[in-house]
């Protein structure tokens, strides 16, 4: 397999283990945060704990280094990054969808307020 030096992980393993399982979590810790109207800064939280797991089972499962700083900081950034964004959409959809009165889509990960003035955009 394909070894990583920063990640002290294989490629693969990465792939399939950080992005595509942790990853899932990390889009449901966001989308669990928005909907209940929590703070964002309890994603990076949340994630630093399910990166030690990320790293946890990199070690057990597939012979990665269990204490290796640049690979638990590369493997939680990556997650910060999924679950921030799961974030930011659901928390889009949920002002909409709340106060359809109020505010519009605008794009992705925003909306703004309908009224004249198009300058209040979140």
């Amino acid at each position: 397999m394909t070894h990583v030096p920063f990640l002290d992980a294989p490629l693969p393993v990465f792939i399939g283990l950080t992005l595509i399982g942790m990853g899932f979590a990390a889009v449901m810790i966001g989308q669990a945060l928005a909907v209940t109207w929590k703070p964002a800064w309890y994603a990076v939280a949340y994630i630093m704990l399910l990166g030690l797991g990320d790293r946890f089972l990199t070690f057990a499962l597939f012979q990665g280094k269990l204490l290796s700083l640049t690979g638990y900081l590369a493997d939680t950034a990556v997650l910060i990054v999924i679950a921030l964004i799961s974030y930011r959409i659901n928390r889009a959809r949920r002002m909409v969808g709340q106060y359809p009165w109020i505010y519009r889509r605008a794009g992705l990960f925003g909306w703004q307020t309908i009224s004249n003035d198009s300058s209040t955009k979140k």
